[in-house]
């Protein structure tokens, strides 16, 4: 397994790259968000890598950070999607983007994005839907409620209770931040647990 390439970067042909690393050149398939993010031809790159092998091809895929390679991966696991596809969405929308879309059934903005048409948007929501319970989801309610008078470390405390109590993240997640848009005088975690819990009932 091929897990990160640090080289220079020699030539930039989207979708493709080309990385030299000690005389050898890897082509590298990146999505529109990481070329986005390169730096100019003849400086040194890292990219965190996906290495693919099939019976006609062995294929490498290059993302800026591991938060893409992470949803790439997540989303080459779907029925249907292949890493062509999984490409498509990534220079589509960041990761961040793709997750809140996925979260509010977004399917009108989905199928916005080349190549992919109503039914599959239904499928890769349903499927992803799983896949993303632990994806930001203290980080998200900490920066919806910024300016709200409550600290982060207070959302992500009365949310990892919530985890420790059994309910899945994306519903902690949700529940702790609309209890603490409601309720800003709120200081403490103790108090916005039991808000949340009482609103579960």
């Amino acid at each position: 397994m091929i897990g990160q390439i640090r080289g220079t970067l020699i030539a930039k042909t989207p979708p493709e790259v080309l990385v030299d690393v000690a005389g050898v050149t890897y082509e590298i398939q990146v999505p529109m968000s990481t070329l986005y993010q390169l730096p100019d031809v003849g400086s040194g790159v890292l990219l965190h890598t996906h290495f693919v092998v099939r019976e006609d091809a062995q294929l490498l895929y290059g993302f800026a950070d591991n938060k893409e390679k992470t949803m790439f991966r997540a989303l080459i696991k779907v029925n249907g999607v292949g890493p062509k596809m999984a490409l498509a969405i990534l220079s589509g929308m960041e990761a961040d983007e793709f997750v809140r879309t996925v979260r509010n059934n977004d399917v009108a903005t989905m199928v916005n994005m080349p190549g992919i048409g109503k039914k599959t948007a239904e499928r890769l929501i349903v499927e992803m839907r799983d896949r993303l319970t632990e994806w930001g989801a203290g980080e998200e309610s900490a920066q919806s409620v910024s300016g709200a008078g409550m600290s982060s470390g207070v959302i992500k405390e009365a949310e990892s209770a919530l985890l420790s109590l059994g309910y899945k993240s994306n519903v902690a997640g949700r529940v702790i931040n609309q209890i603490a848009k409601d309720n800003p005088d709120i200081n403490d975690s103790e108090a916005l647990i039991r808000l949340a819990l009482k609103s579960m009932l």
